[in-house]
């Protein structure tokens, strides 16, 4: 008999000692009264008059609302689904605060997500995802206070607007990407057209600079050979004083380069009196000293050979 007694309260004890797994929480009742909540670890349950009333996880869970028909505030209708994060803080409220917790904050998103799309037109809402993700998990946050739970984010998973509104879109993404195409190609064209005239004038600016470069080594050839004209007769005049030529033979000189000056072109040359002079005395001294006689002698005259009167 002892050793029946002592299996039966063996298994009361059993059947007594809960173990609370982590991130995990139970909810005890005593007498149909909340006792006290039990955290991870090993606890005693009395027999009849304790009870576990609820095992609730603080692990983060995700609520995935359906598609909810949304309007907007210039009235098209649009289907949006939520995706919801949020973990429970507090076991006693999330047991005690709503029947049933987890739709009270599906319907709670879903109002509220009516309520902000309401407020905004289609283009916005396609637009500002962020400040609806932002507004929602701000007012889902405060009002599942009281329930025990903590929003931690709210994301727009599908936007699905009517399918007419879905061709206007796709038309006029089609008409945007023409655009930038042809902005594209106008621009390319303008960046060719002016590198092409910046080439020409590039080598309209090399060519000018040839020519210039050119002319100023024809002009400095030109300066040097007419320097180089003016030493050489420098230089004769030199050499014809330092050989004792008198001023006769330097006179005669200016009438050559007179003479050099008319030849070959119908020019008419006024000479001064004293260069007629000075030609005169030039050419008295040409006939008695020989300098500037060009004239070559004359040749003798073959002898006539005498007829022979024998013969004739």
């Amino acid at each position: 008999m002892p050793v029946v007694i002592t299996a039966i309260v063996l298994v009361i004890l059993f059947f007594c000692l809960k173990v609370v797994p982590q991130a995990t929480e139970y909810v005890i009742e005593r007498l149909g009264k909340y006792q006290k909540t039990w955290s991870a670890g090993l606890h005693f349950l009395i027999p009849v008059i304790d009870r576990v009333s609820k095992r609730v996880t603080l692990k983060e869970q995700v609520l995935d609302s359906p598609p909810q028909p949304v309007i907007t505030k210039d009235n098209v209708t649009m289907q949006i689904d939520t995706v919801v994060y949020f973990k429970v803080f507090d076991a006693k409220l999330f047991t005690y605060g709503a029947v049933n917790p987890i739709s009270a904050l599906s319907n709670l998103t879903a109002t509220t997500l009516r309520n902000i799309v309401g407020e905004l037109e289609l283009d916005d809402t396609l637009t500002s995802r962020d400040t609806i993700n932002g507004k929602m998990t701000d007012i889902l946050d405060s009002a599942t206070d009281q329930w025990g739970i903590k929003v931690n984010r709210v994301e727009l998973k599908n936007i699905i607007p009517p399918s007419e509104i879905q061709n206007a879109m796709e038309k006029q993404m089609k008409a945007e990407r023409d655009r930038r195409e042809t902005l594209l190609e106008a621009q390319g064209h303008k960046a060719a057209v002016i590198t092409r005239a910046e080439g020409d004038k590039q080598a309209m600016i090399l060519a000018a600079e040839g020519e210039r470069d050119a002319r100023i080594a024809r002009a400095e050839g030109e300066a040097k050979a007419v320097l180089l004209a003016r030493q050489a007769e420098a230089d004769g005049i030199a050499a014809l004083k330092a050989a004792g030529a008198d001023a006769a033979v330097l006179e005669l000189k200016k009438y050559d380069a007179l003479v050099a000056m008319s030849n070959g072109k119908a020019s008419k040359i006024i000479v001064p009196t004293d260069t007629v002079e000075m030609v005169n005395r030039n050419v008295i001294f040409s006939e008695t000293s020989g300098v500037g006689d060009v004239t070559p002698p004359a040749k003798d005259e073959p002898a006539k050979s005498k007829k022979d009167v024998c013969c004739d």
